[in-house]
Parts: structure tokens; C-alpha cells; sequence
């Protein structure tokens, strides 16, 4: 077989889905081999990007201030701690309807139910919202007990605790002689969340092999730039749209170097990505301008602002249009590579429009699957803000131009954007790459008969 024509086993006009498959990549890079020149312009291109990105590194890394480090903030006011704690035993969830301490008499209300215990908040007889726990030893006051009741409220109490459990509870007082009084805080879920993060491991291990070992160790170089640089520099205050594009460079070429090897057809897709990067972070910028979103949509915005006062949550809110589609764009970028990558090692003799008309064939599928993911996903983590809203007596219209819910409108709507034109993009990046690549010679079937030549052949014997 020679390089100008089809290889055996391929239809010309074939067009092709997902290609992850290590081995399969490794043939199609090995298959079409890319002209010096094209090579040349991407590894360029890539080069200046990349060294942009570690100037941008250099340029705008935190200075390391102890306001902006890790911690540096107290978790509760003076005078207040937090232990651990074992539950011993639990009351049922007070019925919802029982809303008025009158129609419970073992509630007091001259006390703060959200405070304590035995003591304050909660009576001796109660019998619902409440758990009895045994406070680490090493926690409690000389001459306090160690076993207290602490009240819980119905969401907390209908989560399922029971004895065995360990909790943390937040402890205030205990000076001048005074008993400490114990509220919930949290449940310990360390166990749970270790499991599942195991679990995710050997899973990925096990399935993707070598390749899924590889993603997750990208995965873990993007989680350190996060820690250890995109959080603190937006704490200081930088500008959210360049440490967010510069962090999200940074994770591309480390992720999908790792995961998918270093090869031009990986380089094509990395292209694909930051151009993806690139108009999400315009959209973003010109849609919160335009909304005039303020970044503080929940309390925990709020909340934020108020404790570091240096940052801007307009640039965080930037910060998570872009960070928050990287996963999918990255997804659709490499899919969109290997498929061109595909079609001209099945069909050498297409030309450039040829493979991008077929490739975008294969991208707009993807398209329309991914921005269904991409939509739901957002749907779901708003979900509670969703139900909020809608039992509000209020237009939908007036819902959606909230802060909270326009926000995840503009995140989802600059993602998605920016997700679709990333595809047409690399299509077009990979059909020029390869464009006048040569497609190697396969031995695979040369040494091989046709059935219909050993069949002669027979015949002639």
C-alpha cells in the first residue's frame, strides 16, 4: 500500500468519535507524519504562549504576606474553640411544624436553642433535636462532665447521625470558673470523603491504566498552581482575568502533556484550549461589566469580602467563569485533534476544507452532548438558589436578573461560548498541522493475500 492511498480497513468518508485510546494515538502520531514546517509554526506559537505564561507566573506570583496565607484568619472569635467529640446517642428531628416554643414545653424561649446543652438552650426533658456526646477528655474544663447534650436543628438531626459518630463542636466559655457551653459545628467526614477519594484512585487506575495514573498526577500539579499560587494572588488582590488565564495555562500544559503525550496532534489540541481560555475570558469580562454584577451573589461572598478586605470579587467572579470550563474545553479540544488526526490517516488524500468539513461533522455532535453537561452541571450546583427563588412569588424574569442566579447565567453562558468556539478553532489549527502531512506505509496486510488472490491462487494449484 502506498502513503497516497486509503488504509485497509478504513472508509475514506468514515467520520470518527472519541479516540482516547493510548495505543491508538500512538499509531495515528506515528501514522501521520507532519511537515517540518507546520511543526515548526505550532511549537512556536506554543513556545511565546508558554513563556508568557511563566513570565505571567514571575510577574504576578503572591508576595506571600501573612494576610493572604493560608489560615491566617480565625475561624472563631476570641474566646470561643472547637473540639472534637463522639455521639453517644440521638433524639429524633423535632416535627417541622412545631415552631412556636409554647407548643413544646421542653423548650426554653428565654434561652438561644442554637447555643448549648445541657445548660443553656435546652432543657433536661427534651425530646427531640438533640444528641448526647462525649466531648474529647482533653477538651473539657477540670470538674465538667465530659457527656453533654447538645441541640441540633431539623436538617442536621434528619441527617442520619447516630451513635459512633464524631463530631465537632464548637465550645464558648469556660473562663472564671463558668462551664463551657457546646453547639454543634460540623460532622467529622474524613473517613467517608478518604474513601471515596481511594475509591477514585483505584478506579482510575484500574480502567485507564498508565494513562488515567498520568491524569491524575496532572491533576494534582493543577490543584498545587491553585493552592499555591491562583488563591493567594487573587487574595492580594491581583487582577483576577490575568492570574486566572495565566493559572489555567499553566495547568493545560502540564495536563495535557501528562495525559496524552508529548506529540503535535496534544500540542494542536493545547492550542485549541487556550484560544478556548482566551474568548472565555473576554466573554466573561464584557458580560459582568455589562450585567454589572458586583461578584458577591450568596453569603459566602459576603462573607469573604468582608474578612479579606484587598479582594476584588468582580476579578474572583472572573476568575471562576474561566477556571470553571477548563475540564470540559480540554475534553473537546483533544477529542477534536485525534479526530482530524484519524481522518487523515484514513484518508491521506483529503484536503485541508475536506478535513475540517468532516471534523466539524464530528465536533458539532460532541458540541451538542457537551454543552448539555456543561448546562446541568451549573443547574445542579445552583440547584438550592433555583428552589429558593422559585417559591418566591416573583416573575421568572425578575429571578433570573438576581445577583446570585445571574452570575451562574453568565458563568454557564461565557463557558459554554467559549466551549463551542474552542471547537471550530482546533479543527481548523489541526486541518492546517496536518494539512500536508504524509500518512507512513503500513505492512500490516502487504505480506498478506486478498481472499479473492488465495483463492486463485488455490484454483491454480
Amino acid at each position: 500500500m502506498t502513503a497516497s492511498g486509503p488504509r485497509p480497513g478504513h472508509d475514506p468518508g468514515q467520520t470518527h468519535g472519541h479516540t482516547h485510546d493510548p495505543d491508538a494515538l500512538a499509531a495515528l502520531d506515528a501514522d501521520v507524519r507532519v511537515s517540518a514546517r507546520a511543526r515548526s509554526v505550532l511549537v512556536a506559537v506554543l513556545a511565546v504562549l508558554g513563556l508568557l505564561t511563566v513570565l505571567g507566573l514571575v510577574v504576578t506570583w503572591p508576595s506571600g504576606d501573612a494576610s493572604t496565607r493560608g489560615g491566617s484568619t480565625a475561624f472563631v472569635a476570641s474566646g470561643a474553640g472547637t473540639t472534637g467529640a463522639t455521639v453517644l446517642s440521638t433524639l429524633p428531628a423535632c416535627p417541622s411544624e412545631t415552631t412556636d416554643p409554647a407548643l413544646d414545653p421542653a423548650l426554653d424561649p428565654a434561652l438561644d436553642p442554637g447555643t448549648s446543652t445541657t445548660e443553656p438552650g435546652l432543657q433536661p426533658g427534651s425530646t427531640c433535636g438533640a444528641m448526647v456526646v462525649r466531648v474529647d477528655p482533653d477538651a473539657v474544663p477540670q470538674g465538667q462532665a465530659t457527656e453533654q447534650t447538645v441541640p441540633l436543628d431539623g436538617p442536621v438531626a434528619r441527617s442520619g447521625l447516630q451513635a459512633g459518630d464524631r463530631v465537632t463542636l464548637l465550645a464558648v466559655g469556660g473562663d472564671d470558673g463558668q462551664p463551657t457551653a457546646y453547639s454543634f459545628l460540623e460532622v467529622q467526614r474524613s473517613a467517608p470523603l478518604l474513601f471515596l477519594l481511594v475509591l477514585f484512585v483505584v478506579v482510575v487506575g484500574v480502567v485507564a491504566r498508565l494513562r488515567g495514573i498520568l491524569a491524575l498526577v496532572g491533576l494534582g500539579v493543577g490543584g498545587v498552581v491553585v493552592v499555591t499560587y491562583l488563591l493567594p494572588a487573587l487574595l492580594e488582590g491581583r487582577s483576577g482575568i490575568v492570574v486566572a488565564l495565566v493559572g489555567s495555562a499553566a495547568i493545560m500544559y502540564v495536563v495535557l502533556y501528562l495525559a496524552h503525550g508529548l506529540s503535535v496532534r496534544t500540542s494542536t489540541a493545547l492550542a485549541g484550549t487556550l484560544f478556548g481560555v482566551a474568548i472565555t475570558a473576554g466573554l466573561g469580562v464584557l458580560a459582568i461589566g455589562w450585567a454589572r454584577l458586583s461578584g458577591v451573589g450568596d453569603d459566602e461572598g459576603a462573607t469573604l469580602t468582608a474578612v479579606q478586605q484587598s479582594l476584588q470579587p468582580r476579578e474572583l467572579l472572573t476568575a471562576a467563569i474561566i477556571i470553571a470550563g477548563l475540564g470540559v474545553l480540554n475534553d473537546v479540544t483533544i477529542t477534536q485533534s485525534s479526530a482530524v488526526w484519524e481522518l487523515r490517516a484514513a484518508a491521506p488524500s483529503l484536503g485541508r476544507r475536506q478535513l475540517f468539513a468532516s471534523g466539524m461533522r464530528i465536533g458539532r455532535d460532541h458540541i451538542a452532548s457537551t454543552i448539555y453537561t456543561i448546562v446541568f452541571a451549573y443547574a445542579g450546583a445552583a440547584l438550592p438558589v433555583l428552589l429558593l427563588l422559585y417559591v418566591y412569588d416573583r416573575p421568572v424574569l425578575d429571578m433570573l436578573q438576581t445577583e446570585s442566579l445571574s452570575q451562574e447565567v453568565v458563568r454557564t453562558l461565557a463557558s459554554a461560548i467559549g466551549l463551542v468556539l474552542a471547537v471550530p478553532a482546533t479543527t481548523a489549527i489541526a486541518a492546517l498541522t496536518v494539512g500536508d502531512a504524509t500518512v507512513a506505509p503500513t505492512d500490516e496486510h502487504d505480506d498478506e493475500p486478498s481472499p479473492s488472490e488465495a483463492s486463485s491462487a488455490a484454483q491454480t494449484d
